[in-house]
């Protein structure tokens, strides 16, 4: 304390002066905060080193750093929500909230903050705010420090021009009314700054390409209250859309293939939104690792080219994964794809699994944006051993089909499909009755699908609904020739029950006609339970038995499910009861139901919901277990 008085006097003394030893201290501004008696604080002179240490410890405590905390008086905090959120993001006090900190620097940081406030309510419209700040010892633990507010009142625009929009033609009405700023408003620059940003986007999805949005000017009358706003645009003329123009290295397809994918035509009128959207679809194809899509001019001046630099991705990926479950035994699974080996956008995948109830090797193509957007192509060809619950299959088959896809980027209120299956199929029911014979047959079918998403999202709908049918016509040679028609109808719907829960329930129906139960080929008839399914019984386990109680499939099948999804945060759980049943005759019944019920638990991920679903079955037949789980991405429905 010797500097400081010796600081204090020396401060005192005019120039001239004989600085004298005894002179009083001169007053310290007050911040607040009353400073430590020294007469009446006890400093004992220590007579050890852990002495010593312990009264710089209680010094410290004494007039050392201190924790505070902040409080804004003067606001309706509910109004101005906005206000401090920005405060409180960028203010020194709030970050520093909890940690020691001497009076003079948390001093310092209130002033700071006091001037930061204050900008904070002028971009609100508060021009003659005022913030006063206090520092108080609100107990021995820590501080408070209160910034009390005057905010004064709000300022309007009286007046509000945007010059240049005359040069738009019709459009002129439309996109002042889109610049949402006008007289009376407050001067809230958040709003002029949104403003002007959905103007420029506008004015650009309305054929002017090349517009310019000024900055706003804004000139504030503190005598009246008031501020004017001025702003001008050039539109740069109407263009229309005229050629792609690919640049880049090692294209994955050329600018035809990207006319494709665009969903804008050359002749078009311009609208910026369109660029977007095909950047985005230029992304989704898996191909391009990044895209850049902008107008620039063209040699005619009423259009505007379209210029589509692109990153190619990496082409190759290698999977393989391994596991057991009591459904399909030991599994090992390895996959290689070039997702642009038929140009453009040809899939190829090679894939293989060996197991000790499934063997399968084949090949897929998948070919993306076939002919029109969004539309695929699909080949394969394979050859598979498998045993299933219910039967035994050994299968060589091709295929190749089209389709309307959808997807998690652009969800599809209609997808349809169409394609053609050829299959020659040694089987027998997995029955354990010796001497079961193996049938040969050769199947041609013509599965065709349709479906209406009515859901608000792909992986997990919280309102809404869904309905799908596939129709697929099958001729089948084996002792004969014989057609039969398979069918099947899927439904879900979704309610919302407050913030955090969503009912959801599902039924499915499916019925063949025109053959008998035993003339179907086994792997082409009905069988329900599992996790997408019938929960609480195993794969193929529901319907009728055979005398060694093995399930043999049927010709009609009925599903329900209902569940409640209560989500807290990233997490969730769900209970559920799920029912259903195979039939023997070619149209479904709703009676004989098996039951199954149990309790699921959800994490959020971002790219969608992973269940677990844990089941148990509640009128089990001979063999059920009684625990089944189901772990997989989505929800069940």
């Amino acid at each position: 304390m010797a500097l400081a008085n010796v600081a204090s006097a020396q401060s005192t003394a005019q120039p001239g002066q004989e600085l004298v030893p005894d002179s009083p201290m001169a007053e310290m501004p007050d911040i607040g905060v009353d400073w430590p008696d020294m007469l009446t604080t006890e400093f004992e002179s220590p007579n050890s080193p852990d002495e010593a240490a312990e009264a710089a410890h209680r010094a410290t405590e004494t007039v050392g750093e201190r924790r505070y905390r902040t409080v804004i008086e003067g606001l309706d905090l509910a109004g101005k929500s906005a206000v401090i959120e920005r405060f409180n993001s960028v203010s020194t006090l709030k970050a520093g909230e909890g940690k020691p900190a001497n009076v003079a620097q948390i001093d310092r940081r209130a002033r700071e903050d006091a001037d930061l406030l204050g900008e904070v309510l002028r971009a609100d419209g508060y021009y003659d705010a005022n913030v006063e700040t206090s520092i108080e010892a609100g107990d021995p633990e820590q501080l408070v420090v209160t910034l009390r507010v005057e905010p004064g009142p709000v300022y309007q625009f009286s007046q509000v021009e945007v010059t240049g929009l005359d040069g738009t033609g019709s459009q002129i009405g439309k996109l002042r009314e889109v610049f949402a700023v006008n007289p009376q408003d407050a001067v809230d620059a958040d709003n002029v700054v949104q403003a002007e940003t959905r103007l420029a986007r506008s004015i650009r999805d309305k054929g002017y390409p090349f517009a310019k949005v000024g900055e706003p000017e804004i000139v504030v009358d503190h005598d009246t209250r008031t501020a004017t706003l001025k702003m001008h645009v050039d539109p740069g003329g109407e263009r229309k859309f005229g050629a792609i123009i690919l640049t880049g290295t090692k294209l994955p397809f050329d600018a035809r293939h990207v006319a494709r994918i665009s969903r804008f035509r050359s002749g078009e009128v311009f609208d910026q939104s369109k660029l977007d959207d095909l950047r985005r679809a230029l992304i989704a194809t898996g191909l391009v690792s990044q895209a850049r899509v902008e107008p620039v001019p063209a040699k005619d001046p009423e259009l505007a080219d379209v210029a589509v630099a692109l990153e190619p991705a990496k082409l190759r990926t290698i999977a393989a994964e391994a596991g057991y479950s009591t459904g399909e035994g030991i599994r090992a699974e390895v996959s290689w794809t070039h997702r642009n080996l038929i140009r453009p956008e040809g899939a190829v995948t090679f894939r293989g699994v060996a197991g000790t109830r499934e063997q399968y090797l084949g090949a897929i193509l998948r070919q993306s944006n076939f002919r029109a957007r969004d539309q695929v192509l699909n080949a394969s060809i394979s050859a598979s051993k498998v045993n299933r619950t219910a039967y035994e299959a050994r299968t060589f088959g091709v295929g190749i089909g089209i389709e309307r896809q959808t997807n998690i980027i652009w969800q599809k209120k209609w997808t349809w499909s169409l394609g053609t299956e050829l299959l020659a199929s040694r089987e027998r029911d997995s029955t354990k009755i010796a001497n079961a014979p193996r049938k040969t047959f050769f199947i041609s079918a013509f599965p065709g699908t349709l479906n209406y998403d009515g859901s608000d999202d792909l992986l997990d709908p919280t309102k809404g609904f869904r309905i799908g049918l596939r129709l697929s016509p099958e001729v089948s040679r084996q002792s004969g020739t014989f057609t039969y028609a398979r069918g099947q109808l899927d439904g879900s719907y979704y309610l919302p029950a407050g913030n955090r829960v969503v009912l959801a329930g599902r039924i499915r129906v499916g019925s063949i006609l025109g053959a008998r139960t035993q003339s179907i080929a086994p792997s082409r008839r009905f069988y329900s339970g599992g996790g997408g399914s019938v929960r609480g019984y195993g794969y193929q386990l529901i319907g009728p038995r055979d005398a060694a109680n093995t399930p043999i499939g049927g010709r009609s099948l009925t599903e329900f499910a209902l569940e409640a999804r209560v989500r807290v945060g990233s997490f969730g759980i769900v209970p559920f009861l799920d029912g259903g049943n195979i039939y023997t005759s070619s149209l479904p019944k709703f009676s004989k139901f098996r039951l199954g019920t149990g309790l699921g638990a959800r994490y959020y991920s971002s790219f969608g919901p992973i269940r677990i679903d844990v089941g148990t079955p509640l009128n089990r037949q001979r063999g059920d277990s009684r625990i089944t789980v189901a772990v997989s991405l989505g929800q069940a429905f």
